[in-house]
């Protein structure tokens, strides 16, 4: 197949993966102006809408998008800036937050596979499994025994998945600490944007380097050619929501949605 822009960003083998040679402030897919790449998202939104309608109407196949990222990373702005024109019929945003007890009793992938799109369904997973080897690996709660079964588990369960009809697209957000302690800044200046600051969010960013560690051991282990990880620059929202949509296309165009035939007689039936 030849090249696309998007292969540098696409990890389909972990090996000598390293996050630190990906430039959060990267903009590969911007013309450099910020009202044409809003125009263009605008133009792919349209295309990702009539594309959906014909993924639904398949009812076949599933698609499943996973948002993963620091806080403030953009997982709420991709899903707004992305998914905008979709039609919610075919389309379930999940949020994962801390597991529930009902939740904890029972294996840490039980409340997630409840979740998986139906057929013709995209669902986008904001947060997913993988909070299991990184917020439960940075602060201790697994060993790293642990943390290498997990790994294996979430690639036989991805595998299940997508030997079952579901597409996965996984995509890291990845931010600098600089631009993350600016937007977390900016949430504390204004007072409209005050329900969105955690104080836990400060917290969680003194382990910066840890979780770095953490999503990078978590892709390179993760990381398979029938589930490869994108690593999204996010540093510019624009630039983030366009990337992430140009995937989606690439996604469409690779698995070629078509209406399914019409029913036997339609063709002769008359409203009066």
């Amino acid at each position: 197949m030849p090249a696309t822009p998007l292969d540098p960003y696409r990890i389909a083998n972990g090996k000598g993966f390293r996050l630190d040679r990906f430039d959060a402030g990267a903009r590969p897919f911007s013309s450099g102006d910020k009202t044409s790449d809003r125009a263009r998202l605008t133009e792919l939104s349209t295309h990702l809408d009539e594309q959906q309608d014909i993924f639904y109407a398949e009812q076949s196949r599933k698609l499943l998008v996973i948002l993963q990222g620091m806080d403030t990373s953009g997982k709420d702005g991709t899903v707004r800036g992305v998914f905008r024109s979709f039609d919610p019929l075919g389309l379930r945003v999940v949020g994962f937050k801390a597991p529930t007890s009902e939740e904890k009793a029972r294996d840490y992938l039980w409340r997630v596979h409840a979740q998986v799109p139906r057929a013709g369904e995209i669902a986008v997973f904001n947060r997913s499994h993988y909070e299991d080897v990184l917020i439960a690996r940075v602060h201790g709660w697994i060993d790293a025994a642990e943390c290498e079964r997990r790994y294996r588990q979430i690639r036989h369960f991805e595998s299940l998945l997508v030997e079952t009809g579901t597409t996965l697209v996984k995509c890291f957000l990845h931010i600098s600490k600089d631009e993350q302690k600016s937007r977390l800044e900016a949430r504390l200046a204004d007072p409209q944007k005050h329900w969105k600051f955690d104080p836990n969010d400060l917290a969680e960013r003194r382990h910066w380097d840890a979780y770095m560690d953490a999503y990078q051991d978590a892709i390179a282990a993760t990381a398979t050619p029938e589930a490869p990880w994108h690593v999204i620059p996010a540093d510019s929202k624009t630039h983030r929501n366009l990337m992430v949509a140009e995937i989606l296309r690439e996604t469409f165009a690779r698995l070629k949605p078509a209406y399914p035939p019409s029913a036997p007689g339609l063709d002769k039936l008359k409203v009066e």
